[in-house]
């Protein structure tokens, strides 16, 4: 199985794959969790030129160039990882996928959106996962959760509430277009409850 976990930063995706990775193999199952960008060597050092990379007066990485990095991580990422353990029958929890960057690049950034799918689908070669998860909470309510963390924010953080706003509402459209693809948990949840969410909503599909 394949799975992918999308929504804004601060959501608590990432706490909720944690969890749902302990249940897994608390079932006896092999699981393997991974990220985007990133989950490669390759995909690590891009992901810490994308993220940390500061806006100067002399430099500001174009949309265009930001999207091929985003992809050439994500190619490597599929080709050395994530395909090869689904062919093991490995479960892969992905934190980010090719939603992130309809959301990030289409939405954030106003890219065409008929290019950003063209090179989702180059970069993954048609790898899709079983079904997207998109933990719902909006940009006022993850920033309202992340002022308790006291964390540096990194370069994709520190874009305007414009830039966000524009990233949640892409999420929203995406789902509403491809409701089958979906499922749509309740970010204000508390990760118990949200962990059970997502365990009784995956167990209908099956």
């Amino acid at each position: 199985m394949f799975l992918v976990f999308e929504g804004l930063d601060g959501c608590g995706k990432s706490t909720l794959i944690g969890n749902y990775k302990t249940h897994l193999e608390g079932l006896g199952r092999q699981v393997y969790v991974t990220r985007e960008p990133g989950g490669t060597p390759l995909g690590e050092e891009l992901r810490s030129t994308l993220l940390t990379i500061k806006k100067n007066a002399d430099f500001k990485i174009s949309p265009r160039a930001e999207l091929l990095l985003y992809e050439a991580s994500r190619a490597q990422h599929v080709d050395q990882v994530i395909m090869p353990k689904i062919k093991e029958g490995i479960t892969v929890l992905c934190d980010r996928f090719t939603a992130s960057s309809v959301a990030f690049q289409a939405g954030g950034r106003t890219l065409k959106l008929q290019d950003v799918d063209w090179l989702n689908s180059f970069a993954t070669s048609n790898c899709k996962p079983k079904k997207q998860v998109f933990v719902d909470l909006s940009y006022s309510d993850c920033q309202r959760r992340k002022l308790g963390m006291n964390q540096a924010l990194d370069r994709l953080e520190s874009e305007a509430a414009e830039f966000h706003n524009k990233v949640y509402q892409s999420y929203l459209d995406q789902v509403k277009q491809n409701p089958k693809d979906w499922l749509v948990l309740d970010g204000s949840l508390n990760p118990d409850e949200l962990l059970k969410s997502l365990i009784f909503n995956l167990s209908q599909l099956e």
